[in-house]
């Protein structure tokens, strides 16, 4: 079980596989007014940046499950380096479907709504391992600006236009679904940046130690052409945040 090779590959030396940059990391968790002790679990957990910073600053204690191998282990050795191995746990499965054994204070899946087949599914799957009046954190993109065509909204890696919302329709739909939205940590045109143009690096430095791997074309074709789409597309069109929700 894994996620396709390519993106262990870009993102391999990531510690943050979205748009949102460290001080935000930590700008969200204090705005959550963790206490210490409390039980997170994170869905896509990455590299596990947020659970192993937050038990480092905060003193939470939380799992992360998540598909990429390679990350799993990337979030363990985190993990140990911030001291915070016995306060955190990763597991190398597939998050879709997880539930926590025991209920948690924050269920999180910030940017794999996937996992549930979107917002509503993902949402619906994190509230079966919370507690009552316990907090959902949704890592979504939207629309900063709507796409003026299809080809557009596929220049952002889309495939259409109404895969996104704009943010006040965002907002609204966790509000259809009986969720009051109670804190929102907003990635910025910086934050974009440092997700996307990290990669070009780690492309560069893998295309020189493997010349003769499988997926060279493909690499070679990514970091030709992703620098001026980011430049002209996403920068310009795709938002994404993280969105704090509690039931009614």
């Amino acid at each position: 079980m894994d996620i396709p090779r390519i993106f262990n590959i870009t993102e391999s030396a990531h510690r943050i596989h979205n748009p949102i940059t460290p001080d935000k990391l930590a700008t969200l968790g204090a705005a959550l007014r963790l206490e210490s002790g409390a039980k997170i679990l994170d869905l896509g957990s990455g590299s596990g940046e947020m659970l192993c910073t937050w038990a480092r600053d905060y003193g939470i204690t939380g799992i992360g499950v998540d598909m990429s191998q390679l990350f799993t282990e990337q979030a363990k050795l985190r993990a140990v380096e911030l001291g915070v191995a016995d306060k955190v746990k990763f597991i190398h499965g597939d998050a879709a479907g997880y539930v926590s054994d025991k209920k948690v204070d924050v269920a999180a899946c910030v940017g794999a709504t996937w996992i549930g087949g979107g917002v509503s599914g993902t949402i619906e799957l994190l509230a079966r391992s919370l507690r009552t009046g316990g907090i959902i954190l949704i890592g979504e993109p939207y629309w900063r600006q709507l796409p003026p065509t299809e080809d557009v909204a596929r220049g952002c890696l889309a495939h259409s236009i109404s895969d996104f919302l704009i943010l006040p329709k965002l907002l609204a739909s966790f509000s259809n679904l009986g969720y009051d939205v109670v804190e929102m940590i907003l990635a910025d045109q910086d934050g974009w940046d440092r997700y996307e143009a990290a990669k070009w690096l780690t492309m560069r430095r893998w295309l020189e130690a493997n010349p003769g791997d499988e997926l060279v074309k493909e690499v070679r074709a990514q970091l030709t052409s992703e620098p001026e789409r980011h430049a002209t597309y996403t920068r310009e069109y795709l938002g994404w945040g993280v969105f704090a929700l509690m039931a009614r």
